[in-house]
């Protein structure tokens, strides 16, 4: 039984309060693995062979109602699962869906070694972090072992990225095999007629390995078991992804299926789940069709527990909406998204340049820097520490006041008098009420800007310089 508390944690922690662990009390520490921002060996006394035991009954419990399976090596490994719950409101989502895309052993060298870097090179700027793809799934179209072997071998001679085997040969799998020693690949995959062979695979080679019934959840089970029973938990459970009508439907229904019985405590099914949005290309003859559905149902199993997908299309128009739903499904709900408060040069500021205030809320700060830098205008940008919250609701919450602009301005070492020839700062349009409040506050001057940060161009053709008063 999993335990969700930390009060249910300390009980079984040495409680020495050693500080080894980073934290200062060991019921903090608790906290801390509940919500799984430290690791149980973090705390070094309870390694110890006197709470061994201890060690080992707490580890258990702890351990997510979702198996976690990695697949892939080193720095770029891909972990899926380790969920412990059906809605992200009730905790958060761990480890982002994995998407993958794929490359086939028909292709030219040449041509799967430009698919091969375009995917691995693709990423996308948003909100601080750059967004970008995961995996590359090697398909099996030529039917022929060494042809498939030969195509793995140039794709992991060319990306660090994890890799998905993808065929229903076990003669073909096991050459993928012999040519990816080393990288933990996924197989793909072991259903009704080939799951001793393949399952033999897996045990031999010791790699993670998909397990498909479409549309048949008691033989997806029973693979499960049957795979369990043999000596792996490294599974991944595809049910089938049926892209269009009645069989999307009933697809959405297998995979809420599938995830509430694990959550709910079935560990004979507490496995990831893989979604195949590839598959509407096998129903739409129309390259534009096949792409939007692909699309959707990505963005659909995204939401709804794809734990790792395989794709096809590449296009930024299909990329991008996968990317941004998946990271916005997968931004904690506990966490507001920050900047680091502080100020921040945009461009090449000079005394002459304006001071600019915004909070540390990660999506304002980078709209704000975003329509400043866009616009070639040298500023100073000063991110106020809101707790990550956004301008008119930090104004209403007191979170943005002009005490805390004071403290931002003397923390961040910037002397207005001294380091600008204008001693002025520039507040948002929606924090226009706390102009007078600041200017008493700081002794600068202080001027009110537009409360959309697109119009500063504009604002500061009519407004800037300021005039000396």
């Amino acid at each position: 039984m999993k335990i969700n508390s930390p009060l249910e944690a300390y009980k079984f922690l040495p409680a020495t309060n050693c500080g080894e662990c980073g934290e200062a009390t060991c019921m903090a520490f608790a906290a801390h693995l509940i919500d799984r921002s430290h690791k149980l060996t973090d705390c070094k006394p309870i390694l110890e062979e006197k709470f061994k035991k201890k060690y080992e009954e707490l580890d258990a419990l702890l351990a997510p109602e979702i198996r976690e399976v990695e697949i892939g090596v080193g720095d770029k490994i891909a972990k899926i699962g380790g969920d412990d719950v059906l809605y992200r409101h009730k905790l958060t989502f761990f480890n982002q869906t994995q998407f993958a895309y794929d490359v086939t052993d028909s292709m030219d060298e040449k041509d799967l070694v430009e698919r091969v870097n375009y995917i691995q090179d693709f990423k996308k700027f948003y909100v601080g972090n750059f967004l970008t793809v995961d995996m590359i799934a090697v398909r099996c179209t030529s039917k022929d072992p060494a042809k498939f072997a030969a195509a793995v071998k140039k794709v992991i001679e060319t990306t660090d990225l994890p890799i998905i085997l993808c065929s229903f040969d076990p003669a073909v799998l096991k050459a993928g095999l012999e040519a990816s020693k080393g990288r933990n690949p996924l197989l793909y995959a072991a259903n009704k007629d080939n799951w001793k062979e393949v399952g033999e695979l897996a045990l031999e080679y010791d790699v993670p390995v998909t397990l498909f019934a479409p549309d048949d959840l008691d033989m997806l089970k029973t693979l499960a078991k049957t795979f369990a029973a043999m000596g792996t938990e490294k599974l991944v459970l595809d049910p089938g992804t049926y892209p269009t009508g009645k069989q999307l439907k009933k697809t959405f229904t297998n995979f809420i299926k599938v995830r509430r019985a694990g959550i709910d405590g079935d560990r004979e099914i507490a496995y990831p789940i893989m979604a195949v949005p590839f598959t509407a290309w096998m129903a739409h003859d129309d390259p534009v069709s096949a792409s939007y559905w692909e699309t959707v149902v990505a963005s659909v199993f995204t939401i709804k527990y794809g734990d790792i997908m395989i794709l096809h299309s590449t296009e930024p128009y299909a990329m991008l909406p996968e990317l941004h739903i998946r990271d916005t499904i997968y931004t904690d709900p506990r966490k507001p998204v920050t900047v680091d408060p502080g100020m921040y040069k945009v461009g090449e500021p000079t005394a002459d340049s304006p001071v600019l205030v915004t909070t540390n809320f990660a999506l304002t700060y980078y709209t704000v820097e975003s329509d400043i830098a866009s616009n070639k205008i040298d500023c100073f940008l000063w991110a106020i520490d809101t707790d990550g919250i956004g301008v008119e609701a930090a104004v209403a919450g007191g979170q943005l006041t002009a005490e805390k602009i004071k403290k931002g301005i003397e923390e961040s070492g910037f002397d207005l008098k001294k380091d600008t020839t204008h001693n002025t700062v520039v507040i948002p349009g929606l924090a226009a009420r706390l102009q007078g409040d600041v200017e008493d506050a700081t002794g600068a001057n202080v001027m009110v800007g537009p409360a959309d940060s697109g119009r500063i161009p504009g604002w500061m053709e009519k407004n800037w310089p300021p005039q000396k008063k």
